[in-house]
């Protein structure tokens, strides 16, 4: 049974929360949504690609008293029990990580992914649904434990899952808004299928990929259908797009990941921000246009504007972590990244930063800002490339 809407107050924005993937890394995610609760901004509209997408669908399919009961019971499920403890020291703990990488690459996760029986590289042509390192049938059967997805295509909370086609390249949204085919636990493999390591899955006659394989940002599908009134989008990114100069060959592969599942973090969220300042100088246009605005359409107008915060959160690990983090699912990281994310989060909102002068000078009656969250500092920006109020990361 569906869950009972909240009421909400008028002066309560619209929630979004925006989840990236990054494998084991989406760990961070529990502590940044438990924040989120915690502060009572539960979210009215989830977005998730890869492991974003399995969290957002964890999230969508319980009711509000057991989601985060049920995503610690996912992150129980899918790692292994710690053979020995995280030491407290540097060099021990991050050969503690290596072997329990090494661990997922040889043995797979629990209720997660396993090892194909035969390698890839010996086998013959096979359907796209079986071309994979690893197979992912008990993630199949872990979502279909976990979520209630009748709750999740009928409940008070929309979700939205990207994916990319494979034979297209493109970027495809699942949503259970006003969508003819209900959500169900293969669109969200759909959206986490990353190859080599996972299959393609078929969906109505089409084959599907991580939707990271193009853009691993999910709040894009936002934009384009705005809630009216005022709207925060919580943006969490688990990979930085700036960094320093790599020194060490672990360094070098973890840089080029980050380049490559970050590098288009920040130009999506300038972009989500420019996007909805257009279309609200586009509307204001139009109605000039027309000989200006009636008292009516001035109250339509206003009850009707759409303002848009985005607020862009981007992960850093600890110094223990490792090239190859994002399959690295010990207990002991999970903890630490979950940490790590409730910390972020609930210094973001002790800020709110959408309350801010500056932030509502910015878009009183719409329009967009964008607030770039770093190691708990906010950088404002009134309109997307002009003024950077000295953030690092430009």
């Amino acid at each position: 049974m569906a869950e009972p809407a909240v009421a909400r107050a008028a002066s309560k924005p619209t929630c979004v929360l925006a989840l990236q993937g990054g494998g084991a890394l989406g760990a961070y995610h529990i502590g940044a949504y438990e924040a989120l609760a915690e502060h009572g901004f539960e979210p009215d509209w989830l977005s998730g690609i890869s492991i974003g997408a399995i969290n957002a669908a964890i999230l969508a399919g319980n009711p509000r008293a057991r989601r985060l009961e049920r995503l610690e019971q996912l992150w129980e499920m899918i790692s292994w029990p710690e053979l020995l403890p995280h030491f407290g020291v540097l060099s021990l703990d991050i050969w503690h990580n290596r072997m329990s990488n090494l661990r997922a690459l040889v043995a797979g996760q629990p209720n997660f992914f396993r090892p194909r029986s035969l390698s890839p590289f010996l086998a013959t042509a096979v359907p796209p649904t079986e071309a994979s390192f690893y197979d992912t049938g008990p993630m199949l059967e872990t979502l279909s434990a976990l979520v209630d997805f009748d709750l999740v295509n009928r409940g008070p909370v929309r979700l939205t899952l990207g994916a990319t086609d494979v034979e297209t390249g493109e970027v495809v949204y699942f949503d259970s808004k006003d969508s003819p085919h209900p959500i169900g636990p293969q669109h969200v493999m759909a959206s986490g299928s990353l190859p080599p390591g996972f299959p393609a899955v078929e969906i109505d006659g089409r084959y599907y990929w991580d939707g990271g394989c193009v853009s691993n940002s999910p709040a894009e599908a936002v934009v384009q259908d705005q809630p009216p009134g005022h709207t925060l989008i919580f943006m969490i990114d688990l990979w930085s797009a700036s960094g320093k100069p790599p020194t060490t060959i672990d360094e070098v592969l973890w840089r080029a990941k980050e380049i490559q599942y970050a590098s288009r973090g920040h130009l999506v969220a300038d972009a989500l921000a420019m996007k909805a300042t257009l279309r609200h100088a586009e509307r204001r246009a139009a109605a000039l246009a027309d000989g200006g605005p009636t008292a009516e359409a001035e109250r339509q107008r206003r009850n009707n504007h759409r303002r848009l915060d985005v607020m862009h959160i981007i992960y850093h690990p600890g110094r223990s972590h490792i090239a190859n983090s994002d399959a690295e699912f010990s207990r002991g990281s999970i903890r630490i990244r979950r940490d790590a994310g409730y910390r972020d989060m609930a210094e973001l909102l002790a800020q709110c930063p959408w309350q801010a002068d500056g932030a509502a000078v910015a878009a009183p009656l719409g329009g967009a800002v964008l607030h770039r969250v770093r190691s708990g500092k906010v950088f404002t920006h009134a309109a997307p490339g002009l003024g950077r109020s000295g953030d690092p990361t430009r």
